[in-house]
């Protein structure tokens, strides 16, 4: 005899998803524990650490560690340290991860380099989430390794894996420690310059700005005297004047008019190999133009960026918030107006998310979301389908677009961000309340 379902009126029958899918998705509860965080992050290391296991077997380096281990061997063995004896990419402070990986010879380089890496990630996530006691620090955290995931080509393999986990501390620190992070993150901008942008934001939005300046300052002081008893002040700045001469870098925002000259072969458009820095570059109509301009309308957008940032500050904007925003908006601003572009410049602007998160889901969500869509479209352009964008896939190209589309709407939200705060401030009606009162009305209209 057939028998036919009965389900009670008002009851919606069962779906797949919620006979199958569902039951296997963890309680929201169980990610708030703090020993559930622990194991998250032993877990993703230990997957890491399988990843990079055949090189580590064989001695061999992955990324931009050859080129690394390369200059630590160099200086080590025939005491050739690029910045001192030579002009170098990198600010001087790049030379401490770099040599410390290889203190046990060149064989476990890339052991070393995962360790390094490894504790300062643990480092972070021990700040972020106050150990443990945070739940919106759990949440960030959760958010954090998330990112390091997606990112993990770079996160793992380039100094940006060093820097990222010393400004999360800095950030988390600046209030109630000011000289342990601004300590740190002058260390960091010695090892690659981006956190510059975070004193930028401490110039203008930090009430006790003066010990956070003081104290880079004296730890630069510190660093261009050791610089210059070993003999290479004259290279001390050299850095900036390497980047400053380079031509548009494939990645970069600016240069994507001229990637897609290049990829529908329109006369003197092309894809060149840069050995001297080991990098892609793009060539076309008027670039030159494109490079002489870049780095004064960079300076200008930085100066610009600033300027809001201490007009809010004397609009009175909530201090904690107006320092991430502005930070975000910096660092985003270094990355938009960069002729130089690379995946690990993402990290640039995650690490600052992941601590705004820890002052509410609701209010970091848009670049939280922004920053995770960023980072699936930068891994699968750099590495997965790197060598078809060099080959000039359109398809790729246009991931590539998206992923700088949305680098721009960040930019966007977070000076947008600079505005509402800075009018908040003088009065104006917050944003969700304003939100949360039209949504109100709407429905007593509905109702009557």
């Amino acid at each position: 005899m057939a028998t036919t379902e009965m389900t009670a009126p008002g009851i919606a029958r069962p779906t797949l998803y919620d006979r199958f899918v569902r039951p296997a998705i963890p309680e929201s509860e169980v990610f708030e524990k703090p020993r559930t965080l622990v194991w998250g992050f032993i877990g993703l290391h230990i997957v890491y650490f399988l990843g990079l296991l055949p090189n580590i077997i064989a001695g061999t380096v992955e990324g931009d560690l050859p080129l690394y281990r390369r200059w630590a061997v160099a200086a080590e063995t025939f005491g050739q340290w690029p910045g001192i004896q030579f002009e170098w990419v990198y600010p001087i402070g790049a030379i401490l991860p770099i040599s410390i990986s290889n203190v046990a010879g060149p064989q476990f380089y890339q052991l070393l380099w995962f360790v390094l890496i490894a504790a300062l990630n643990a480092a972070s996530i021990v700040v972020l989430s106050d150990r443990g006691r945070s739940r919106r620090g759990i949440l960030a955290s959760w958010w954090w390794l998330g990112i390091l995931t997606l990112l993990s080509p770079v996160a793992l393999l380039r100094l940006e894996g060093i820097t990222a986990p010393l400004v999360i501390i800095a950030l988390v620190l600046i209030a109630r420690r000011p000289i342990i992070a601004s300590a740190l993150l002058a260390l960091a901008t010695w090892i690659k310059v981006w956190p510059a942008a975070i004193f930028l934001a401490i110039l203008g939005a930090f009430p006790r700005r003066r010990i956070a300046i003081a104290t880079g300052a004296a730890f630069s002081v510190g660093v261009a005297a050791i610089v210059w008893a070993l003999g290479g002040l004259q290279y001390l700045l050299g850095f900036a004047q390497m980047q400053t001469s380079r031509g548009l870098q494939l990645e970069a925002p600016v240069t994507t008019p001229w990637l897609w000259l290049a990829i529908f072969d329109r006369p003197g458009s092309h894809i060149i190999n840069n050995t001297a820095i080991a990098t892609r570059e793009v060539v076309g109509p008027y670039d030159h133009l494109a490079v002489a301009l870049m780095t004064p309308a960079l300076a200008l957008a930085v100066v610009g960026v600033l300027a809001l940032v201490v007009w809010a500050k004397h609009r009175g904007a909530e201090t904690q918030k107006l320092l991430l925003v502005a930070s975000l908006a910096l660092a985003t601003t270094l990355v938009v107006f960069n002729k130089v572009g690379s995946p690990q410049y993402m990290l640039w602007l995650a690490p600052i998310i992941a601590v705004g998160i820890t002052q509410g889901w609701r209010a970091w969500r848009t670049p939280a979301l922004l920053m995770v869509a960023i980072s699936v479209l930068t891994t699968f352009v750099f590495p997965i389908l790197y060598m078809p964008l060099i080959a000039g896939d359109p398809g790729v190209a246009l991931l590539l677009t998206g992923r700088n589309a949305l680098v721009v709407v960040l930019l966007g939200w977070a000076v947008r961000e600079l505005i509402y705060l800075g009018a908040r401030a003088a009065g104006a009606e917050p944003r969700f309340e304003r939100r949360a009162r039209l949504r109100e009305e709407r429905s007593a209209g509905i109702a009557v």
